[in-house]
This record gives structure tokens, sequence and C-alpha cells, in this order.
């Protein structure tokens, strides 16, 4: 198409992307595929290669375990392989896989979990707006206007999660992370299916998986970890903090493939990466009332805003937008990005939730606005949200049963 969002790259799903990540892992078990994903979905508009048809081909096993790290990117784990040796030398074999667009968490587990794109499963940002409702839903926190628990999760997400799917199918299924993820909206939303086992630090959580494997001898464990996130967020992406942390994950990743049985495959994957972004280089839009005229709402999330115009106002605000920060953002609007595919394919029910305008940083540019972010939040220093290659790529390193590096 001649629109300008065909500037930016349109993000893979499927065997591209993280949506493929637990479909492939789930036949590699030996669960038949189910229905191609989205295919009884009414959309918008139909992409002729929207979710990068067919699976990864991954090693079959009678077991596996997937860890999740959040915030571990594929180019930050290549520029910051010294402190990784055991990662380092699996990631030449690696896939590169694309997060999908808005590269943040909530929208990435929805896609992770669901094998769905993000215009199907219906996660589309850090914060989107609840149509009929004028207000906004936090999807990491499930709440609206900070305080207020949001929409039932999985009435906002009915779909079917890969979890629930192996399940059904007599693969045991377990969930481990921190004890507040139990039953909380995106988990109920995104990841729901099998069993949720609590542990606190990263040892733990490997302990724990082992004992979960060893349990069933077909089985599926998930492992989150989000420190490496956390870190980047307050100390930056490029600092030694950053680096001491992944020293951390590595280690304790090297001890799973160690005790895991030997007939279970590991894999390794991430939710988004990070950019450093200075705050000298950004913009508050409460100071900036030219770029605030027009907008209701402020969703998305710095280094991805989707902004909800007042009635009428949408072309004046596009153009406004498109004028100031053109060169430092892929300016677009709803319609633009949905052509372009940057949320996969798009159904009725989750076309109101993206915003009138989509803004995607690019570099290391952001926008805040301090009227409404909270204080440590506006703190920040590594952020993630955009098409920038940093934050969209992540990997997935597998090691099949019995300790075998993939070779390509």
């Amino acid at each position: 198409m001649a629109s300008a969002a065909a500037s930016a790259t349109s993000p893979a799903y499927g065997a591209g992307g993280l949506a493929g990540v637990l479909p492939s892992v789930l036949r590699s078990l030996g669960v038949a595929e189910g229905p191609q994903a989205g295919s009884d979905l009414a959309t918008v508009h139909p992409l002729p290669s929207a979710g990068g048809a067919g699976l990864l081909e991954l090693p079959p096993a009678r077991r596996a375990v997937v860890a999740l790290i959040d915030g571990l990117g594929y180019d930050l784990l290549r520029q910051r392989g010294g402190h990784a040796p055991f990662l380092r030398g699996l990631l030449p074999a690696a896939y590169r896989l694309s997060a999908g667009f808005p590269s943040t968490t909530a929208t990435s587990m929805g896609t992770f979990g669901t094998g769905l794109p993000p215009g199907a499963h219906g996660l589309v940002g850090y914060e989107v707006l609840v149509p009929g409702e004028d207000q906004l839903l936090n999807e990491l926190s499930w709440t609206t206007n900070g305080k207020h628990h949001g929409p039932d999760p999985r009435r906002w997400q009915p779909r079917e999660t890969v979890f629930e799917r192996a399940e059904a199918a007599g693969v045991a299924v377990t969930r481990i992370g921190p004890g507040f993820f139990d039953g909380s909206g995106l988990t109920r939303a995104a990841l729901r299916g099998g069993t949720f086992r609590a542990a606190h630090d990263l040892t733990a959580r490997v302990l724990a998986s082992v004992d979960a494997l060893r349990a069933a001898s077909r089985s599926l464990v998930y492992l989150y970890w989000g420190d490496l996130d956390k870190v980047g967020h307050v100390f930056g992406c490029r600092s030694w903090e950053w680096g001491d942390e992944l020293e951390v994950i590595d280690a304790a990743l090297a001890q799973l493939v160690d005790k895991v049985p030997a007939d279970t495959a590991v894999y390794v994957t991430g939710d988004h990466g990070m950019v450093d972004a200075p705050h000298a280089l950004r913009i508050d839009l409460a100071y900036d009332p030219v770029l605030s005229a027009g907008v209701r709402h402020v969703g998305g999330e710095p280094r991805a805003l989707q902004l909800y115009c007042e009635p009428g106002a949408a072309a004046d605000v596009l153009a406004t937008w498109r004028e100031r920060v053109g060169r430092r953002a892929w300016v677009h609007s709803r319609e633009e990005v949905v052509r372009a595919g940057w949320f996969g394919q798009v159904t009725e029910r989750v076309l109101p939730r993206i915003g009138d305008v989509v803004v995607a940083m690019r570099e290391n540019f952001a926008i805040v606005d301090s009227r409404r972010a909270r204080p440590e939040l506006l703190a920040l220093i590594g952020l993630h949200g955009s098409l920038t290659s940093d934050e969209e790529g992540v990997p997935l390193v597998v090691v099949p049963p019995r300790g075998r590096s993939r070779t390509v």
C-alpha cells in the first residue's frame, strides 16, 4: 500500500514471531495443530500473509520447559553476550523472532499465550481504551483509572490459550512465577490453563520446573523471570547492573538444562527488548498544548503511544503530530496501521481498542505525560514498545533432549 505506515517494518506473527513459540512446542510434544490462528475470526482487513503461516521445526520431545525472560531482546543478548557464556554458545543456532507490536509485556503475553496476533487476542497495548466506557485499561496491572479492577479477563480475551489446548490433549501443564501472578487479570486473560506454582527467586523456579517435569511423563512447564526487565527500566539496558542480572540468569538456565530429565527440550525466549531513552530527548505532553490538543486519552506507553481523540479531532491530531514529531517517530492513523499489519489480523471486536492515532518511536526518542504517569515511571531509563530492532527482536534458544544444541 502507498501509506507511510509501510515505512516501518511490520512485525511477523506465526512461525516468524513469538506467536509461534508455544504452538510449535506443543506440536513437538505430539499434539496436533489446532485451527489456523484467527481463521474463524471476522477480520477488518484480512492480510494475505497475516501471521506467517506454519510453525517452527522443533525437536520431538516428551517434555518441554519454556523459560521466558522478561526484557531479553535478541540484539541485547548478542551485544551483552559476554555476560552470558551459556546462552552465547547457543545463540548462533537460535531463532530471531518478532515480539509483535507493541513490543510490551502485556501484549506479548497475549501473543505468546494464545498463539494469535494482538489484533485477534485483543491485548493491544500497555494502556488501551475500554470501548464504551471512556476510560483506559492498564493491561499489565488489570486496572482502570489506576485503581478499579478491569473487565472480566475471559470476556476481554475469550480465545483458547495454548496451555488450555495442551491440557485438553493430556499434557501436564505447570506455570511457574511469582505468587501474585496466580489469578491476576493478565494471567487469566493470556496464560490460563494447567496449574500454577509460586516460587520467589530464580533458583527456586528452576528447581520447581525440574520437579514439575519429573512429576509427569508428558509435560510442559512455563517458567517466567522478570528482574532483567526491572533492572533495565531502572538502570538502563547498557548498565553494569543489567549485565550482572544477565549473568545470574545465564547461570540459572545452565543449571536448568543440566537438571531436566533426558527427554526434555529446553527453550529460552523473551517478550521484548529495550532501548535506553535519555530524559533530555523526551517530550512531556503536560507542557506541550499543541500536541495535547484534541487528544482525550493518551494510551500506550512512552515508546508506543495510542492517542484516543475527541470526536472529530483525529485528522487534525494526526496532521499535527506528523508535522511535529514525524521525523522522530512513525505517526499513523488506526486505519493505516491495521492495513499495514502492525497488529496482525484485527477483528471487529478489537478494532476500537486501538488508538485513533498510533505513534511508534524511532531511535531513542520518547514522549511522556506527567499529568498521568507516576513519578517512578517517569524516572525510568530503559523503555520499550516500538518497532525498532532492539525492542522488537527476541531470541528463541533451543536445547533439544539430551542437551544437543539445534543445528541450522
